[in-house]
């Protein structure tokens, strides 16, 4: 938690208009929702660590990314991700293949096994997401579906400060 009282915490007055105030809040949102995220994927078929399920996304975002490619996508090292690489492989989620033009270089893609589990486990995170948002009656579900596209908007817009999105 990013503030003392944690989830629900209104002593400060709310978040009002004051953006550092905000921020905190949605911090604790993102906690809660990390957390939310993490159990979901945990109750898959297959446990994977966090590690592992964003290489697979981005694996599956961008298939047949060399090593070098999938290790600087996570910012990691190459022997991190090569090792990581093994693991996912001994599962039967990847594949290694050798790039048809130059035999120096290994292709990485998901397997059929591989493309399994990432829905599975999106699946599961969306009806744990959607079980919370069930919880919450229509107009806050409205208010922070408007927040969020305004939020979304303002990321793309490259508000002063903001991290670029990669």
């Amino acid at each position: 938690m990013t503030r003392l009282g944690g989830f629900g915490d209104d002593q400060a007055g709310g978040a009002g208009d004051d953006p550092l105030s905000l921020a905190l809040e949605i911090a604790d949102a993102v906690d809660g929702l990390t957390e939310l995220w993490s159990v979901a994927a945990q109750g898959a078929s297959l446990r994977l660590s966090p590690h592992q399920l964003r290489a697979l996304r981005i694996l599956e975002s961008a298939p047949g990314l060399n090593l070098t490619a999938l290790a600087e996508s996570m910012e990691t090292g190459l022997p991190t991700a090569s090792r990581l690489c093994d693991r996912l492989e001994a599962a039967g989620l990847l594949e290694r293949a050798l790039h048809p033009h130059n035999r120096r270089e290994v292709r990485l893609s998901l397997t059929g096994h591989g493309r399994q589990v990432l829905g599975e486990v999106a699946a599961r995170r969306s009806q744990a997401l959607a079980a919370v948002l069930a919880a919450m009656d229509a107009a806050e579900r409205a208010a922070l579906s408007r927040g969020l596209r305004g939020f979304l908007a303002a990321l793309d817009g490259g508000a002063p400060g903001a991290v670029p999105k990669s």
